[in-house]
Protein backbone atom coordinates (compact mmCIF):
# COMPACT_ATOMS: atom_id res chain seq x y z
CA UNK A 1 0.00 0.00 0.00
CA UNK A 2 1.01 3.60 -0.52
CA UNK A 3 2.84 5.13 2.39
CA UNK A 4 0.47 8.11 2.49
CA UNK A 5 -2.66 6.00 2.39
CA UNK A 6 -5.33 7.29 4.79
CA UNK A 7 -8.44 5.92 6.45
CA UNK A 8 -10.69 7.56 3.88
CA UNK A 9 -9.12 5.66 0.98
CA UNK A 10 -11.39 3.19 -0.75
CA UNK A 11 -10.58 -0.45 -1.51
CA UNK A 12 -12.78 -0.32 -4.58
CA UNK A 13 -11.71 -3.71 -5.91
CA UNK A 14 -9.27 -6.28 -4.58
CA UNK A 15 -8.50 -9.93 -3.99
CA UNK A 16 -9.20 -12.00 -0.87
CA UNK A 17 -7.24 -15.21 -0.29
CA UNK A 18 -4.69 -17.17 -2.30
CA UNK A 19 -4.65 -17.76 -6.04
CA UNK A 20 -6.21 -21.27 -6.18
CA UNK A 21 -9.10 -20.58 -3.77
CA UNK A 22 -9.45 -16.81 -3.37
CA UNK A 23 -11.95 -14.43 -4.93
CA UNK A 24 -12.53 -10.87 -6.09
CA UNK A 25 -14.13 -8.44 -3.63
CA UNK A 26 -15.51 -5.13 -4.83
CA UNK A 27 -17.75 -2.28 -3.77
CA UNK A 28 -21.17 -2.51 -5.45
CA UNK A 29 -21.40 1.05 -6.75
CA UNK A 30 -24.96 0.62 -7.99
CA UNK A 31 -26.11 0.79 -4.35
CA UNK A 32 -24.33 4.02 -3.44
CA UNK A 33 -24.91 6.43 -1.80
CA UNK A 34 -27.69 4.67 0.09
CA UNK A 35 -25.75 1.52 0.96
CA UNK A 36 -22.05 0.68 1.12
CA UNK A 37 -21.94 -3.02 0.23
CA UNK A 38 -18.99 -5.17 -0.78
CA UNK A 39 -19.73 -8.21 -2.90
CA UNK A 40 -17.66 -11.31 -3.57
CA UNK A 41 -17.14 -12.51 -7.14
CA UNK A 42 -16.10 -16.17 -7.25
CA UNK A 43 -16.23 -16.85 -11.00
CA UNK A 44 -15.65 -15.10 -14.30
CA UNK A 45 -19.34 -14.58 -15.22
CA UNK A 46 -19.90 -12.74 -11.95
CA UNK A 47 -16.97 -10.41 -12.64
CA UNK A 48 -18.20 -9.88 -16.22
CA UNK A 49 -21.64 -8.97 -14.91
CA UNK A 50 -20.18 -6.61 -12.30
CA UNK A 51 -18.29 -4.74 -15.03
CA UNK A 52 -21.18 -4.71 -17.49
CA UNK A 53 -23.75 -3.56 -14.92
CA UNK A 54 -21.42 -0.87 -13.46
CA UNK A 55 -21.12 -2.47 -10.05
CA UNK A 56 -17.47 -1.71 -10.67
CA UNK A 57 -16.77 1.20 -13.04
CA UNK A 58 -14.10 3.71 -13.96
CA UNK A 59 -11.38 2.75 -16.42
CA UNK A 60 -8.59 1.85 -13.94
CA UNK A 61 -10.96 -0.06 -11.61
CA UNK A 62 -12.39 -2.02 -14.55
CA UNK A 63 -8.89 -3.04 -15.59
CA UNK A 64 -8.04 -4.21 -12.08
CA UNK A 65 -11.28 -6.18 -11.78
CA UNK A 66 -10.63 -7.86 -15.13
CA UNK A 67 -7.06 -8.80 -14.17
CA UNK A 68 -8.30 -10.47 -11.00
CA UNK A 69 -11.16 -12.02 -12.98
CA UNK A 70 -8.68 -13.71 -15.31
CA UNK A 71 -7.07 -15.35 -12.26
CA UNK A 72 -10.50 -16.63 -11.24
CA UNK A 73 -10.80 -18.16 -14.68
CA UNK A 74 -7.79 -20.37 -14.08
CA UNK A 75 -8.94 -21.80 -10.77
CA UNK A 76 -11.13 -24.66 -12.06
CA UNK A 77 -8.26 -25.95 -14.21
CA UNK A 78 -5.58 -26.14 -11.49
CA UNK A 79 -5.98 -29.90 -11.10
CA UNK A 80 -5.37 -30.44 -14.82
CA UNK A 81 -1.92 -28.86 -14.96
CA UNK A 82 -0.19 -25.67 -16.08
CA UNK A 83 -1.26 -25.76 -19.75
CA UNK A 84 -4.89 -26.23 -18.79
CA UNK A 85 -4.67 -23.24 -16.46
CA UNK A 86 -3.00 -21.13 -19.14
CA UNK A 87 -5.78 -21.97 -21.59
CA UNK A 88 -8.50 -21.25 -19.04
CA UNK A 89 -6.96 -17.89 -18.13
CA UNK A 90 -6.80 -16.91 -21.80
CA UNK A 91 -10.44 -17.91 -22.29
CA UNK A 92 -11.46 -15.90 -19.24
CA UNK A 93 -9.62 -12.85 -20.58
CA UNK A 94 -11.30 -13.18 -23.96
CA UNK A 95 -14.71 -13.26 -22.30
CA UNK A 96 -13.98 -10.32 -19.99
CA UNK A 97 -12.91 -8.24 -22.99
CA UNK A 98 -16.51 -8.38 -24.24
CA UNK A 99 -17.94 -6.69 -21.14
CA UNK A 100 -17.36 -3.02 -22.07
CA UNK A 101 -15.63 -1.65 -25.19
CA UNK A 102 -14.51 1.91 -24.44
CA UNK A 103 -12.24 1.85 -21.37
CA UNK A 104 -8.81 0.83 -22.67
CA UNK A 105 -7.54 -0.10 -19.19
CA UNK A 106 -9.67 -3.25 -19.43
CA UNK A 107 -7.73 -4.45 -22.46
CA UNK A 108 -4.40 -3.09 -21.21
CA UNK A 109 -4.65 -5.03 -17.93
CA UNK A 110 -5.73 -8.27 -19.61
CA UNK A 111 -2.89 -7.90 -22.12
CA UNK A 112 -0.47 -7.70 -19.19
CA UNK A 113 -1.92 -10.88 -17.69
CA UNK A 114 -1.61 -12.60 -21.08
CA UNK A 115 2.03 -11.58 -21.43
CA UNK A 116 2.87 -13.06 -18.04
CA UNK A 117 0.90 -16.21 -18.86
CA UNK A 118 2.82 -16.59 -22.12
CA UNK A 119 6.20 -16.09 -20.46
CA UNK A 120 5.72 -18.66 -17.69
CA UNK A 121 6.62 -22.06 -19.13
CA UNK A 122 7.86 -24.02 -16.12
CA UNK A 123 6.57 -24.83 -12.66
CA UNK A 124 3.33 -26.29 -11.40
CA UNK A 125 -0.18 -25.00 -11.95
CA UNK A 126 -0.54 -23.44 -8.52
CA UNK A 127 2.72 -21.49 -8.83
CA UNK A 128 1.65 -20.35 -12.29
CA UNK A 129 -1.66 -19.02 -10.98
CA UNK A 130 0.09 -17.32 -8.05
CA UNK A 131 2.36 -15.55 -10.55
CA UNK A 132 -0.69 -14.23 -12.39
CA UNK A 133 -2.25 -13.07 -9.13
CA UNK A 134 0.99 -11.25 -8.29
CA UNK A 135 0.75 -9.42 -11.63
CA UNK A 136 -2.87 -8.43 -10.96
CA UNK A 137 -1.85 -7.14 -7.54
CA UNK A 138 1.04 -5.25 -9.14
CA UNK A 139 -1.43 -3.54 -11.50
CA UNK A 140 -3.45 -2.51 -8.44
CA UNK A 141 -0.47 -1.11 -6.55
CA UNK A 142 0.83 0.70 -9.62
CA UNK A 143 -2.55 2.35 -10.08
CA UNK A 144 -2.52 3.57 -6.48
CA UNK A 145 0.90 5.10 -6.99
CA UNK A 146 -0.07 6.65 -10.33
CA UNK A 147 -3.19 8.23 -8.84
CA UNK A 148 -1.22 9.79 -5.99
CA UNK A 149 1.28 11.17 -8.49
CA UNK A 150 -1.52 12.59 -10.64
CA UNK A 151 -2.79 14.38 -7.55
CA UNK A 152 0.64 15.86 -6.81
CA UNK A 153 1.10 17.10 -10.38
CA UNK A 154 -2.37 18.58 -10.60
CA UNK A 155 -2.84 20.16 -7.16
CA UNK A 156 -0.91 23.31 -8.11
CA UNK A 157 -3.46 24.06 -10.83
CA UNK A 158 -6.06 24.93 -8.19
CA UNK A 159 -5.68 28.34 -6.57
CA UNK A 160 -7.03 29.33 -3.13
CA UNK A 161 -10.79 29.80 -3.14
CA UNK A 162 -11.29 28.55 -6.68
CA UNK A 163 -14.23 26.57 -7.98
CA UNK A 164 -13.62 23.28 -9.78
CA UNK A 165 -16.24 21.64 -11.96
CA UNK A 166 -16.10 17.91 -12.63
CA UNK A 167 -18.26 15.51 -14.62
CA UNK A 168 -19.08 11.89 -13.75
CA UNK A 169 -16.92 10.17 -11.13
CA UNK A 170 -13.14 9.94 -11.34
CA UNK A 171 -12.38 9.39 -7.67
CA UNK A 172 -11.39 6.47 -5.51
CA UNK A 173 -14.41 4.52 -6.71
CA UNK A 174 -13.11 4.64 -10.29
CA UNK A 175 -9.56 3.53 -9.44
CA UNK A 176 -7.60 1.49 -6.93
CA UNK A 177 -8.20 4.02 -4.13
CA UNK A 178 -7.52 7.74 -4.81
CA UNK A 179 -8.81 8.75 -8.19
CA UNK A 180 -7.66 10.74 -11.20
CA UNK A 181 -9.66 13.97 -11.54
CA UNK A 182 -10.60 13.86 -7.87
CA UNK A 183 -6.98 13.06 -6.97
CA UNK A 184 -6.20 16.62 -8.05
CA UNK A 185 -8.92 17.93 -5.74
CA UNK A 186 -7.95 15.62 -2.86
CA UNK A 187 -4.29 16.61 -3.07
CA UNK A 188 -5.06 20.34 -3.16
CA UNK A 189 -7.39 19.97 -0.18
CA UNK A 190 -4.78 18.00 1.76
CA UNK A 191 -2.28 20.79 1.08
CA UNK A 192 -4.65 23.25 2.72
CA UNK A 193 -5.98 24.95 -0.43
CA UNK A 194 -9.55 26.14 0.15
CA UNK A 195 -11.75 25.22 -2.81
CA UNK A 196 -15.26 24.26 -3.85
CA UNK A 197 -16.26 21.53 -6.29
CA UNK A 198 -19.29 21.72 -8.57
CA UNK A 199 -20.33 18.18 -9.46
CA UNK A 200 -22.49 17.60 -12.51
CA UNK A 201 -25.13 14.97 -11.68
CA UNK A 202 -24.17 13.11 -14.90
CA UNK A 203 -27.25 11.72 -16.59
CA UNK A 204 -28.54 9.11 -17.08
CA UNK A 205 -26.97 7.10 -14.22
CA UNK A 206 -26.07 10.00 -11.93
CA UNK A 207 -22.50 9.02 -11.15
CA UNK A 208 -21.75 12.61 -10.18
CA UNK A 209 -24.71 12.83 -7.82
CA UNK A 210 -24.43 9.34 -6.34
CA UNK A 211 -20.67 8.83 -6.28
CA UNK A 212 -18.66 12.05 -6.67
CA UNK A 213 -20.74 14.02 -4.18
CA UNK A 214 -20.51 11.07 -1.76
CA UNK A 215 -16.72 10.84 -2.05
CA UNK A 216 -16.21 14.59 -1.60
CA UNK A 217 -18.51 14.80 1.41
CA UNK A 218 -16.70 11.82 2.91
CA UNK A 219 -13.45 13.78 2.78
CA UNK A 220 -14.96 17.01 4.06
CA UNK A 221 -14.51 18.88 0.77
CA UNK A 222 -17.16 21.50 -0.03
CA UNK A 223 -19.25 20.26 -2.95
CA UNK A 224 -22.26 21.68 -4.74
CA UNK A 225 -24.34 19.33 -6.88
CA UNK A 226 -25.77 20.72 -10.12
CA UNK A 227 -27.85 19.24 -12.92
CA UNK A 228 -25.92 18.74 -16.14
CA UNK A 229 -27.84 21.54 -17.88
CA UNK A 230 -26.82 24.05 -15.19
CA UNK A 231 -23.10 24.02 -16.02
CA UNK A 232 -23.27 26.93 -18.48
CA UNK A 233 -25.08 29.17 -16.01
CA UNK A 234 -22.67 28.33 -13.20
CA UNK A 235 -19.75 29.18 -15.48
CA UNK A 236 -21.42 32.40 -16.61
CA UNK A 237 -21.82 33.43 -12.97
CA UNK A 238 -18.07 33.11 -12.46
CA UNK A 239 -18.28 30.24 -10.00
CA UNK A 240 -16.03 27.90 -12.02
CA UNK A 241 -12.30 28.59 -12.45
CA UNK A 242 -11.27 25.29 -14.00
CA UNK A 243 -12.73 21.96 -15.10
CA UNK A 244 -11.06 18.64 -14.29
CA UNK A 245 -12.43 15.34 -15.60
CA UNK A 246 -11.18 11.80 -16.01
CA UNK A 247 -10.90 9.69 -19.16
CA UNK A 248 -11.56 6.15 -20.30
CA UNK A 249 -9.38 6.15 -23.41
CA UNK A 250 -7.00 8.77 -24.83
CA UNK A 251 -5.69 8.61 -28.39
CA UNK A 252 -2.09 9.33 -29.36
CA UNK A 253 -2.93 12.94 -30.26
CA UNK A 254 -4.69 13.63 -26.94
CA UNK A 255 -8.33 13.25 -28.01
CA UNK A 256 -10.02 11.92 -24.87
CA UNK A 257 -13.09 9.74 -24.39
CA UNK A 258 -14.98 10.23 -21.14
CA UNK A 259 -18.52 9.92 -19.83
CA UNK A 260 -21.19 11.27 -22.14
CA UNK A 261 -21.60 15.00 -21.61
CA UNK A 262 -17.90 15.71 -21.17
CA UNK A 263 -17.55 17.09 -24.70
CA UNK A 264 -20.35 19.54 -24.00
CA UNK A 265 -18.68 20.68 -20.80
CA UNK A 266 -15.43 21.24 -22.72
CA UNK A 267 -17.24 23.40 -25.27
CA UNK A 268 -18.84 25.43 -22.49
CA UNK A 269 -15.47 25.89 -20.79
CA UNK A 270 -13.96 27.10 -24.07
CA UNK A 271 -16.81 29.59 -24.56
CA UNK A 272 -16.27 31.02 -21.06
CA UNK A 273 -12.45 31.08 -21.17
CA UNK A 274 -12.14 28.40 -18.48
CA UNK A 275 -9.25 25.89 -18.66
CA UNK A 276 -10.39 22.31 -19.19
CA UNK A 277 -8.11 19.54 -17.89
CA UNK A 278 -8.18 15.77 -18.21
CA UNK A 279 -6.57 13.65 -15.49
CA UNK A 280 -5.59 10.08 -16.36
CA UNK A 281 -2.75 7.58 -15.87
CA UNK A 282 -0.52 6.50 -18.75
CA UNK A 283 -2.44 3.19 -18.84
CA UNK A 284 -5.47 5.07 -20.22
CA UNK A 285 -3.64 6.09 -23.41
CA UNK A 286 -4.34 3.93 -26.44
CA UNK A 287 -1.33 4.67 -28.61
CA UNK A 288 -2.60 2.39 -31.38
CA UNK A 289 -5.13 5.13 -32.27
CA UNK A 290 -3.84 8.26 -33.96
CA UNK A 291 -6.92 10.26 -32.95
CA UNK A 292 -10.26 9.90 -31.22
CA UNK A 293 -12.30 9.09 -34.31
CA UNK A 294 -11.57 5.37 -33.88
CA UNK A 295 -12.37 5.14 -30.17
CA UNK A 296 -15.24 2.66 -29.76
CA UNK A 297 -18.26 4.21 -28.06
CA UNK A 298 -20.36 1.90 -25.91
CA UNK A 299 -24.12 1.94 -26.51
CA UNK A 300 -26.12 1.09 -23.41
CA UNK A 301 -29.62 -0.11 -22.55
CA UNK A 302 -32.32 2.42 -23.54
CA UNK A 303 -34.07 1.74 -20.24
CA UNK A 304 -31.30 3.63 -18.45
CA UNK A 305 -32.88 6.69 -20.06
CA UNK A 306 -36.57 5.78 -20.10
CA UNK A 307 -36.73 4.02 -16.73
CA UNK A 308 -34.07 5.67 -14.60
CA UNK A 309 -33.65 3.66 -11.38
CA UNK A 310 -36.78 1.66 -12.13
CA UNK A 311 -39.31 4.43 -12.68
CA UNK A 312 -40.75 5.27 -16.11
CA UNK A 313 -39.78 8.81 -17.13
CA UNK A 314 -40.64 8.61 -20.84
CA UNK A 315 -43.52 7.23 -22.93
CA UNK A 316 -43.39 3.52 -23.69
CA UNK A 317 -41.87 2.70 -27.06
CA UNK A 318 -40.04 5.99 -27.65
CA UNK A 319 -36.77 5.72 -29.58
CA UNK A 320 -33.67 6.23 -27.42
CA UNK A 321 -30.04 6.94 -28.27
CA UNK A 322 -27.82 6.15 -25.29
CA UNK A 323 -24.07 6.41 -25.96
CA UNK A 324 -22.12 6.03 -22.71
CA UNK A 325 -19.18 8.19 -23.80
CA UNK A 326 -18.17 11.05 -26.06
CA UNK A 327 -14.78 12.24 -27.30
CA UNK A 328 -13.35 15.65 -26.47
CA UNK A 329 -10.92 16.89 -29.15
CA UNK A 330 -7.40 17.67 -27.99
CA UNK A 331 -7.81 21.27 -29.08
CA UNK A 332 -10.31 21.86 -26.27
CA UNK A 333 -8.04 20.39 -23.58
CA UNK A 334 -5.71 22.75 -21.72
CA UNK A 335 -3.63 19.89 -20.36
CA UNK A 336 -3.68 16.19 -19.53
CA UNK A 337 -2.51 15.49 -15.98
CA UNK A 338 -0.64 12.17 -15.82
CA UNK A 339 1.58 10.50 -13.25
CA UNK A 340 4.53 11.53 -15.44
CA UNK A 341 3.63 15.21 -15.58
CA UNK A 342 1.20 17.52 -17.34
CA UNK A 343 0.91 17.23 -21.11
CA UNK A 344 0.48 20.69 -22.62
CA UNK A 345 -0.13 21.86 -25.22
CA UNK A 346 -2.03 18.68 -26.01
CA UNK A 347 -0.86 17.13 -29.26
CA UNK A 348 0.86 13.99 -30.50
CA UNK A 349 4.34 15.40 -29.91
CA UNK A 350 3.76 16.42 -26.30
CA UNK A 351 1.92 13.17 -25.54
CA UNK A 352 4.93 11.23 -26.81
CA UNK A 353 7.39 13.47 -24.96
CA UNK A 354 5.73 13.27 -21.54
CA UNK A 355 4.97 9.56 -21.79
CA UNK A 356 8.53 8.87 -22.92
CA UNK A 357 7.71 7.10 -26.17
CA UNK A 358 8.87 7.50 -29.74
CA UNK A 359 6.61 8.51 -32.57
CA UNK A 360 5.05 7.20 -34.79
CA UNK A 361 2.15 5.53 -33.01
CA UNK A 362 3.23 2.32 -31.33
CA UNK A 363 1.33 -0.95 -31.56
CA UNK A 364 1.46 -1.92 -27.91
CA UNK A 365 -0.49 -0.75 -24.89
CA UNK A 366 2.52 -1.23 -22.64
CA UNK A 367 4.49 1.88 -21.72
CA UNK A 368 7.98 1.55 -20.28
Amino acid sequence: MSGDRDSRALDTVGWDGDAPTGHVRLVDQTLLPGEFVEIDCRDVPTVWEAIKSLRVRGAPAIGIAAAFGAVLGGQPAVGRGLEAVRSAVKAAGDHLRTSRPTAVNLFWALDRIDRVADSETTGDAVAFLERLLAEARAITEEDKAMCRSIGRHGAALIGPGQGVLTHCNAGGLATADYGTALAVVFAAHEQGTPLRVFADETRPLLQGARLTAWELQRRGIPVTLICDNMAAQVMKEGKVDLVVVGADRIAANGDAANKIGTYGVALLAKAHGIPFYVAAPSSTFDLTLEDGSSIPIEQRDPREVTHGFGRATAPEGVDVYNPAFDVTPAGLIEGIITERGIIRPVNADTVAEVLGISRPVVKDYRLV
